[in-house]
């Protein structure tokens, strides 16, 4: 008689569940993921929500390094060896995040090719977004790299079909992440919207016309 066939890893699967070794966490609207300094030895994946990265400076000061939504890994560092978190993790809106242990995760990424293919690909798109980001702030305005920002939040270009409406966002943080000030994110949101770029209506939509700002300025 043949012998059961092992089955295949789904990695899907894998994301989506709580397991042996991993765990399911859901957070509050401004609840804490894990602060600068906390000790590095755990991946998490976004299932659901957004979670915001921040580092603060010596001085107290904020800088966003980057808001993140489902499908997204983060506190990959782990992976590289650092011993504590360099940046703070915050979620935005309540958010459900899978917890992977450092070791675990190594392992998979070792020996399940579906799941390290994925995490590759995150990794790729995660660093050409950083140079994107770097080209904007080089030779773009502030309003172009503003209408790029909210439709990166807006998650447009990805094949799932969720509604395009951000969580509450400051735009004293969105000035943080284009690098300008509050009071020009707030004239050139004032402008989106008389425009019809974007709508107030529970939640800030962000219109697929906002897409005319960046092909023409």
């Amino acid at each position: 008689m043949k012998g059961k066939q092992k089955r295949a890893f789904d990695a899907d699967a894998f994301l989506r569940s709580a397991g042996p070794g991993r765990t399911m966490v859901t957070y509050r609207p401004t609840e804490v993921v894990f602060s600068q300094g906390d000790a590095s030895d755990t991946v998490l994946y976004i299932q659901k929500g957004t979670v915001k990265l921040s580092v603060l400076s010596h001085t107290g000061k904020e800088a966003v390094l980057a808001l993140l939504g489902p499908g997204d890994f983060f506190g990959e560092r782990a992976l590289a060896g650092h011993p504590v978190r360099l940046e703070s993790a915050t979620a935005m809106v309540a958010t459900t995040l899978l917890i992977i242990p450092k070791r675990q995760m190594i392992r998979l990424l070792h020996s399940q090719h579906t799941l390290s293919d994925r995490f590759i690909t995150h990794m790729l798109a995660r660093n050409l977004r950083i140079e994107e980001d770097l080209v904007d702030q080089l030779f773009n305005s502030s309003e172009k790299r503003l209408a790029r920002m909210l439709l990166r939040l807006a998650r447009y270009g990805k094949p799932d079909p969720t509604h395009r409406v951000l969580p509450r966002i400051s735009q004293e943080t969105l000035a943080e992440m284009i690098g300008t000030t509050r009071s020009r994110v707030n004239f050139f949101m004032n402008k989106f919207k008389n425009l019809g770029f974007i709508e107030y209506n529970g939640g800030l939509k962000v219109n697929h016309s906002l897409l005319t700002v960046i092909v023409h300025e």
